[in-house]
């Protein structure tokens, strides 16, 4: 299954970056012998609409563009109103999706304003990082230590320990 991200926002060079690259890699490593191919992340930048709703419009869309509704196409959605997960259950659902036969998974990280209500009700998951608010760079690296996480779950990998 292909494992891909999808952000709105640009990561500038910096920390956060090279933070993200390195559990990126090490995902792409370990996944693959799992069934779990990194496909790379796809970066739009935020929309410059005026209101609030029409930003969330405008980037769902792209999304939407992206993903193209292909059939065996997974979608979730990184959102502080979705259900927080632990590292155990976000691998249990990784590997589910993988063993029900999806092609495809996206992890959507939304702009500053969030998803759009209609792309929320078409999502497949809905998953937050606890109850805070952060901050799209941070997001990213979360959610590729968490790709890597549920990968060396998976493998029986000591890098997790309960």
């Amino acid at each position: 299954m292909q494992v891909a991200i999808f952000a709105i926002g640009r990561m500038k060079a910096g920390p956060e970056r090279e933070l993200a690259a390195r559990y990126e890699d090490r995902f792409a490593k370990v996944g693959v012998a799992l069934g779990l191919q990194f496909s790379g992340i796809a970066e739009r930048a935020e929309s410059t609409a005026r209101d609030a709703a029409q930003r969330k419009r405008e980037e769902s869309a792209h999304l939407l563009a992206h993903i193209s509704d292909s059939p065996g196409t997974r979608l979730v959605l990184l959102d502080e109103t979705g259900k927080p997960r632990s590292s155990e259950a976000f691998a249990s659902l990784l590997a589910a999706m993988r063993d029900e036969g999806a092609k495809r998974v996206v992890f959507a990280i939304g702009g500053a304003d969030g998803h759009d209500p209609a792309l929320v009700t078409r999502a497949d998951h809905v998953l937050a990082f606890g109850p805070a608010t952060w901050p799209h760079q941070l997001v990213r690296v979360m959610l590729a230590e968490q790709l890597y996480r549920a990968a060396t779950i998976l493998s029986g990998h000591p890098y997790h320990r309960a």
